[in-house]
């Protein structure tokens, strides 16, 4: 469907990747994965036809009908939501409007009556008439109730606009689906219901994501862009992972191999070329150590922060009571009459499309917040860390570098430490002395976690940490909070990362109330799914 012959890319004169030859086929879903900045969203929007490469060529098959998912929000203000989403196959639209028009007129000519039987002939064929129950199928599929569909675009809030416009990109079956980021601010359910639409999508796929559940559950093959080029394997995440460590597992082992070759070879050189009777065996000896070479690494644009918690004391058989707290935020009750206790080496996970429960349970927890009604206790050996969802309180009008900011946090003020956690953490050189308030989002979680691991707690609570994170950065946080040895509450969309790190289940409902499982996150969603139907 797609071919890609000899494409290369030059960015500021870098070259960002060159010489690729890839080929997109029908059936099939993508994953275009790789660090930050090695060039996932720009390939895509190569594909597309977005922008332009520096050579080669992208080729489409004709009559292909491609749907790219939008990422401006607000680019579809003027229309109503379900006009929106018809957009999608814009040429279904714009006949749909143009016969609007012709009807409205008070009277019609031959040429009118004409054009709208030849109209009235495409909108049949492109699925007019069933346009706007397929629109709403879809809608309803992602959480975006009947109550919104003829609303205007510009009333709804920035979570309902995404789904509209990932509605918009599914709408009308088209052949070839194009998307970057298609999770992001979606709830579970609405992940889940886009989970099975791809498995049954007919046509082509092509995904950039960070999700790597998402990623594994959809995707037939994987896009790596590394090393400065881009290669096509087949299967799904996961297994592309674990060939990518097996392969550089062995080229380490031949990396050894031949480094313990060479030298024994230049010890017996050394040994006995001045020996007469070893002179020839010491020749013959030399030349095969000029054909060995050790093989380097690839320069991998890769890197994985180092994550680990280390908490100063193990917490006490008491450790946190929630008595039915409730609390109204801005005229909604986000938590009715909550009550639970922390047992121990519980991990929770916070789920459930009510995030401000989530985040004003955390901020009660933290004391940032009081309860309209009831109580919290904290166990007397319990100490917490908190990240909080909204950081910019940490990094707004901060003129401190990196140094001095983690600082702050640390019991060992010395730079060269200081400097040797930052390196864990990816920041290295001269990265280190900009200010912070300048940091991007990914880094200034980063300096969060830092803050975290910094802080000896044996209770962390995290609300939505893996937002603005890759994919190395996500797997890494995932491994810490799977490590650590104390109590962990979080709040993420990551499945991957609650279904491994979490055995305790959280579900607030949109009136506020507490859905509380001791069981592991696949488990909980089947028992929902059985519950629903």
């Amino acid at each position: 469907m797609i071919t890609v012959t000899d494409l290369s890319l030059n960015y500021s004169g870098t070259p960002l990747f060159a010489h690729v030859d890839l080929q997109f086929d029908r059936g099939n879903c993508y994953g275009i994965i790789g660090a930050n900045g090695a060039g996932k969203s720009t390939f895509l929007k190569i594909l597309s036809g977005e922008l332009d490469s520096t050579s080669g060529q992208v080729s489409v098959l004709p009559n292909i009908r491609m749907s790219v998912l939008k990422q401006n929000q607000n680019a579809y203000d003027a229309y109503s939501v379900m006009d929106t989403v018809i957009m999608g196959n814009q040429r279904l639209y714009d006949i749909g409007k143009q016969k609007d028009a012709l009807y409205a007129k008070e009277e019609m000519t031959d040429e009118d009556g004409l054009l709208a039987c030849q109209l009235e002939e495409e909108y049949a064929e492109l699925g007019g008439w069933e346009a706007e129950s397929g629109a709403s199928r879809i809608l309803q599929g992602l959480g975006v109730g009947t109550e919104y569909h003829q609303s205007p675009m510009a009333t709804l809030d920035p979570r309902l606009k995404v789904k509209v416009l990932l509605a918009q990109a599914l709408f009308g079956e088209p052949d070839l689906l194009m998307m970057d980021e298609p999770t992001n601010n979606l709830d579970i359910e609405a992940v889940n219901w886009l989970e099975d639409f791809l498995l049954d999508f007919e046509g082509t796929v092509i995904v950039v994501s960070h999700d790597r559940h998402f990623l594994n559950t959809v995707c037939t093959h994987i896009v790596d862009i590394d090393y400065g080029k881009i290669k096509m394997y087949v299967g799904n995440y996961d297994f592309w992972y674990e060939s990518s460590q097996l392969v550089q597992q062995l080229i380490k082992n031949q990396n050894k191999r031949n480094e313990e070759k060479i030298k024994e070879l230049q010890d017996f050189i050394s040994r006995f070329s001045a020996n007469k009777s070893k002179s020839k065996q010491a020749t013959a000896r030399r030349k095969l150590l000029d054909k060995l070479s050790v093989e380097e690494m690839p320069a991998s644009s890769r890197r994985y922060p180092f994550v680990g918690f280390s908490p100063d004391r193990e917490v006490g058989k008491d450790i946190l009571f929630v008595t039915d707290v409730s609390k109204t935020i801005d005229g909604v009750k986000v938590l009715d009459k909550v009550s639970f206790i922390v047992g121990h080496d519980e991990k929770i996970a916070f789920v459930g499309d009510n995030e401000n429960a989530h985040t004003a349970l955390f901020k009660i927890l933290a004391g940032e917040l009081e309860p309209d009604e009831g109580s919290v206790k904290w166990g007397q050996t319990a100490t917490f860390s908190y990240f909080p969802k909204d950081n910019t309180a940490y990094f707004e009008d901060c003129e401190d570098d990196l140094v001095q900011w983690l600082r702050q946090y640390s019991r060992d003020p010395q730079e060269q430490y200081l400097r040797g956690f930052l390196g864990r953490m990816l920041f290295s050189g001269e990265e280190v002395n900009k200010p912070v308030k300048v940091l991007s989002g990914g880094e200034k979680v980063r300096c969060m976690l830092s803050r975290m691991m910094l802080s000896g707690a044996n209770v962390l609570m995290l609300d939505q940490p893996t937002n603005h994170l890759d994919l190395e950065s996500i797997a890494a946080l995932n491994k810490g909070l799977e490590a650590v040895r104390c109590n962990v509450l979080v709040a993420c969309h990551d499945h991957q990362l609650i279904q491994t790190v979490c055995n305790r289940i959280f579900d607030f409902t949109q009136d506020g109330r507490l859905i509380d499982r001791k069981t592991s996150y696949d488990e909980y969603l089947e028992t929902q799914r059985e519950q629903m139907g």
